[in-house]
């Protein structure tokens, strides 16, 4: 605890009963910490100090039910007052307070108030009205409450709507990405069966192109083929011809040989050699055969004639 800037006796030796009265003590600052230590002081007076503001910790001293911050300079209550619960006697005479917080509503205890000498909005100041006497206070107490519920509802409202168009922009932020999602996809199926279809078309093209070649391919070999066919009828091998030549050739010198040979051993002086003899003989031979087979013939011609 400050007083004049050096430090105050423990707060214990003030502490009157359930009663704690630091008026007067020309505070800068609540001792919050020493306040929280002492249960029992569930009345306060911190009335007549240099209190410009309360830390927000003070709301933690949930056992006060009587505070006196009259003769302060307070411009602003804590945003979290409202959880002083047990709080049913407040002075605020002659602060710089302007507004109340939304809090102040859940003050529901709260029977006796004073805000004179303040320069409260002029709302709230109609509101409040005056506190000079017992019944005023405790009027101004009820008016101020149901005000601030008033305007701690009416927020909760705003709070609802903002969150409702929130959750609605949100909702239309989904739809338009969904749509654009199915958009793209169905922009992406419409390219993949255009490519798709491109390629059946080179497909197709290629395969024509390489039939028609083929096709082509063909009609020229039959065109080149058909020409040598038709103009030229196949000829027999070279040696066939050549071979029988050869071999009518060697029959007819074999036969002018034997035609000599029988002529010199017939006509000659040799036809008394062995040699000649047995060819001389043969010669018999082969013409008694044909003149056998030469009668043979006519008696059968005779037969068949018969």
């Amino acid at each position: 605890m400050s007083r004049g800037g050096g430090k105050a006796p423990s707060l214990k030796d003030k502490l009157d009963g359930n009663e704690l009265d630091l008026s007067l003590c020309d505070l800068n600052e609540v001792p919050v910490r020493e306040l929280a230590a002492l249960p029992k002081a569930t009345v306060l007076d911190l009335s007549c100090n240099n209190l410009i503001s309360l830390p927000s910790d003070f709301c933690s001293l949930m056992h006060l039910v009587k505070l006196d911050l009259s003769k302060n300079r307070l411009q602003q209550l804590p945003l979290d007052f409202g959880r002083l619960v047990n709080l049913q006697h407040l002075d605020l005479l002659n602060n710089r307070l302007v507004t109340l917080p939304v809090s102040f509503a859940q003050l529901k205890n709260l029977k006796w108030l004073d805000l004179k000498d303040n320069p409260l909005d002029p709302v709230l100041a109609k509101v409040a009205g005056d506190c000079l006497d017992e019944k005023q206070c405790k009027q101004a107490a009820v008016k101020v409450l149901q005000h601030m519920k008033a305007i701690q509802s009416e927020q909760d409202r705003q709070r609802q709507r903002k969150l409702q168009a929130e959750r609605e922009m949100e909702k239309k932020r989904e739809a338009e990405q969904r749509a654009k999602e199915a958009q793209e996809r169905e922009l992406r199926k419409r390219e993949k069966a255009e490519e798709k279809e491109r390629r059946r078309r080179e497909y197709d093209a290629q395969k024509a192109a390489k039939q028609e070649v083929e096709k082509k391919t063909k009609k020229e070999n039959v065109q080149t083929r058909k020409p040598t066919s038709s103009s030229r009828p196949p000829q027999p091998p070279r040696h066939k011809p050549s071979w029988s030549r050869s071999v009518l050739r060697v029959l007819l010198f074999v036969l002018l040989c034997v035609l000599c040979a029988l002529a010199a051993c017939k006509l000659t002086e040799l036809q008394h050699q062995p040699l000649c003899i047995s060819v001389n003989a043969l010669y018999e031979d082969v013409l008694a055969a044909l003149q056998n087979h030469k009668t043979l013939q006519n008696m059968l011609q005779q037969n068949s004639q018969q």
